[in-house]
């Protein structure tokens, strides 16, 4: 008993001692960054992004997308923010773009958008009708066999072996052998789902994509980009679709300008 209570008390000490110190490590920026990561990946594909700004002193949460409907992400991700205090700038990676446009629309809290390699489509538009405006992109041929699920949808995977030279092609090969390995599948119907009214008409926005993105063309990327009418539109020269993990200082910098802005 006595053994337990000193323990107890040791433990308790040791609190006191570090809390301090963990308490001015932690956040200290009133904005909550918000990062929602598309198809095909999952919200690890933010971690170098998430270290650069958690330095920054931002409080941050990298959203698990359930990548399943269209609507059904959005209003997630809208709960995710709703119940986030304070100022939030939604950060959206390739179809998690049309997610994070649809959940901010009518938040009071968003302060902005930042699309990293983002798609923002408008209203009754859909990512499959935005790639065959710009049909250079070879996604398409990149895909595996659908797997039919229980209530009818059919989920969609990037063929393994296809997923280095497609999806990021700017990262080591052993690197994107785990992202394939990995990949979170999103059913086929749901790139073809018309998005709803887009946050970006009337929030602040920023893009940035890489030069050789293989599933979202660089000139959609820059259509878009212009249609918001952009804050910021960088193109990282060489960068593959996974920009975020290639280049996560350009673009944990371009996060935290929209943090900044007024």
């Amino acid at each position: 008993m006595n053994t337990w209570m000193t323990l107890a008390a040791a433990v308790g000490a040791l609190g006191m001692a570090v809390a301090p110190a963990a308490q001015a490590a932690g956040p200290t920026k009133a904005t909550t960054i918000v990062l929602v990561h598309g198809a095909f990946a999952g919200s690890s594909s933010w971690n170098p992004v998430i270290s650069e700004l958690v330095r920054g002193g931002y409080p941050v949460i990298a959203a698990a997308n359930p990548l399943r409907t269209l609507k059904g992400d959005a209003d997630y991700v809208a709960r995710i923010v709703a119940s986030t205090p304070g100022p939030v700038v939604l950060v959206g990676h390739s179809y998690g773009g049309e997610v994070i446009s649809m959940a901010a629309y009518g938040a009071s809290n968003v302060k902005g958008l930042v699309f990293v390699a983002g798609l923002a489509p408008e209203a009754g538009e859909s990512a499959a009708s935005l790639g065959d405006r710009f049909p250079t992109g070879t996604l398409g041929h990149a895909l595996a066999p659908p797997v039919a699920q229980a209530n009818g949808l059919k989920d969609t995977y990037i063929e393994q072996s296809k997923y280095w030279k497609q999806f990021a092609a700017d990262l080591p090969e052993a690197t994107a052998i785990q992202m394939a390995a990995t990949q979170r599948p999103v059913p086929i119907e749901t790139l073809s789902e018309p998005a709803g009214p887009g946050a970006w008409r009337t929030l602040p926005t920023w893009f940035i994509w890489g030069s050789a993105d293989k599933n979202i063309p660089a000139a959609l990327h820059a259509f878009m980009a212009r249609r918001a009418a952009a804050r910021e539109a960088v193109e990282v020269k060489g960068a593959s679709h996974v920009v975020m993990l290639s280049h996560p200082h350009e673009v944990a910098a371009m996060i935290e300008r929209a943090a900044a802005s007024h």
